[in-house]
């Protein structure tokens, strides 16, 4: 009963990490000394987010402006558990690098425990997020990586959690110059609240807010952010402030005549999360391997995506593709594959959350098998979204698998609703072939 009663408790007390989703925090209670102790933010804040979420969600529904759809929601959701579980395995080693130029290179020592030192970090990596920002649309091969977050053709918080696996592991390179004045605790801490902050910004249930919007980024300059009409393209990279893109040119205010078209120019018509991370990336090295002469070769690469040989080096409006109105993709599942989608997904979430467990053991091999499961699984729930007709055979492949290496290490519940599933894909595979 106690562990009942702490258990609620923890996850009330999730909410008071709330206000950590729109930058308001405490500096005094959040300034450490060292990089160690700089607690992990972004595992403290998913309750209160996901609470957002199912609000939002709600709100939506009251409005009856648009129906949910499984498909985008869970592909985004998917793209976040691969990217977390990056994080998780890797904790942070991205900031190795920044860390070292602190220790050996500093030319300026800012007091760690300085509410001055707190706000200059706060506005010094909001501007170097901009120009992170900037650069992931108007490089390709940064591009190839950070369209993942710009895929779904819907615009609401569940687009905020989906991801790059690879992104952040080139962004990182645009922080390094502050390693040679801000403590590293203080860069660790606002680099998680900047990231945070733009959670919220994704949706389309608030429409302005006033006097905040000639400062701060919000979700009425994010959905421009998103949009593929032309006229969305390349603006509103600021992360927490909106005066970056007021500065430096690159600010679009949302049209009310014209409707967002969200996704990208040109969309996969894909719900697999392994497909929409990698796609881009072999287009461009096609791209390039399909240029006549060694520069341009090497050219495709670091110039923007609408670049052709000839032009400037982010390509021109009169070229660029108009896009104006699309039927979004959706193709028409049964509801028991609906049932079966949500029953597994949720049991990947479940193992998923396992892994933020102090106890559960990274390292171990049953837990590097657990998250080879889940990334198969949410690969080949991608595959039922998409209709593939390798999806039944693949599936049924992976729930044989799970039975027979990781069986020992989920209850029995689990067990047996695998089991139930190598049955079910048994049947249908048999009346397929009984069909054909």
């Amino acid at each position: 009963m106690n562990n009942t009663y702490e258990n609620y408790a923890g996850l009330l007390g999730g909410l008071k990490h709330a206000g950590m989703l729109f930058y308001i925090i405490n500096p005094y209670e959040n300034v450490f000394e060292k990089y160690e102790d700089v607690p992990d933010y972004q595992l403290q804040v998913w309750f209160s987010f996901f609470v957002l979420i199912a609000l939002e969600n709600a709100i939506i529904y009251a409005k009856k402006e648009k129906s949910f759809r499984l498909n985008d929601h869970v592909t985004s959701l998917s793209h976040w558990i691969l990217q977390e579980t990056g994080r998780i395995i890797f904790r942070g080693a991205e900031y190795y690098a920044y860390i070292s130029i602190y220790q050996n290179l500093r030319i300026w020592n800012l007091s760690w425990n300085s509410v001055w030192t707190w706000y200059v970090t706060a506005i010094a990596v909001d501007f170097c997020y901009y120009w992170v920002h900037r650069a992931n649309h108007e490089v390709l091969f940064l591009w190839a990586h950070h369209q993942v977050h710009h895929s779904s053709e819907e615009f609401n918080l569940v687009v905020g959690l989906r991801q790059s696996v690879l992104q952040h592991w080139c962004s990182f390179l645009f922080y390094l110059p502050l390693a040679f004045f801000i403590p590293p605790s203080h860069f660790v801490a606002h680099h998680q609240f900047n990231l945070i902050y733009q959670l919220w910004i994704h949706t389309t249930v608030i429409h302005d807010l006033g006097p905040f919007e000639w400062i701060f980024n919000t979700p009425k300059h994010h959905r421009v952010h998103h949009g593929c009409n032309l006229y969305c393209l390349d603006t509103n990279y600021g992360g927490v402030l909106i005066l970056w893109d007021r500065l430096f040119g690159t600010f679009a205010e949302e049209r009310k005549n014209e409707e967002i078209i969200y996704g990208l120019v040109v969309n996969p018509q894909s719900y697999n999360p392994l497909f929409l991370q990698v796609f881009y990336v072999a287009s461009m090295i096609g791209r390039s391997l399909g240029m006549g002469n060694s520069r341009d070769k090497l050219a495709v690469y670091w110039k923007g995506p609408s670049w052709q040989p000839g032009l400037p080096r982010l390509g021109l409006d009169e070229f660029k593709v108009n896009v104006t109105s699309r039927i979004k993709y959706n193709p028409r599942m049964s509801n028991w594959q609906n049932f079966y989608i949500v029953l597994h997904f949720s049991l990947v979430l479940y193992t998923h959350v396992q892994l933020y467990v102090e106890k559960f053991e990274t390292q171990h091999i049953l837990s590097g098998a657990t998250i080879i499961n889940n990334a198969c699984a949410l690969i080949i729930i991608g595959l039922l979204f998409d209709r593939s007709k390798f999806a039944n055979i693949l599936e049924l492949i992976r729930c044989c698998s799970y039975l027979y290496f990781l069986k020992n290490i989920q209850n029995s519940l689990v067990t047996y609703t695998y089991a139930a599933s190598c049955c079910l894909w048994i049947y249908d595979i048999f009346k397929f072939l009984a069909v054909w």
